[in-house]
């Protein structure tokens, strides 16, 4: 089968005049991937909502995370055209897989390379 690449991703938007980022993690559901007919669907979700400190490098497990399971779906449709307004819409998320399956592809081809080698050497 098809080495298919769909990395789970963060997106964090960060306003000039507040403290804190919001920050939206998201994922490729396993049964969306290969889906075409389907133009009005979006590819990726948003797994999870937080706030964390601006200009941190690492995020507090403190702060709340709101899973989106139990997020009404008027307000996650506005999250995710949110994002869409940002430019992380359904043709961002195609070309994240297009990209992160040719890096794995590439890297792959290089295992594949090195294991030749190191089994070869005697």
């Amino acid at each position: 089968p098809d080495l298919t690449s769909t990395p789970n991703f963060v997106v964090e938007v960060i306003k000039d005049d507040t403290k804190q980022t919001l920050v939206l993690d998201c994922h490729y559901p396993e049964d969306e991937i290969g889906n075409e007919g389907e133009e009005e669907s979006d590819i990726f979700t948003i797994r999870e909502v937080s706030f964390q400190p601006t200009g941190e490098s690492d995020w507090k497990d403190t702060n709340y995370t709101l899973n989106t399971d139990s997020l009404d779906w008027a307000l996650y449709d506005h999250l995710m055209d949110f994002l869409a307004d940002r430019g992380v819409d359904n043709t961002f998320a195609d070309e994240l897989i297009e990209l992160s399956t040719a890096l794995e592809h590439q890297e792959y081809i290089k295992f594949l390379e090195d294991l030749k080698s190191f089994v070869k050497c005697q």
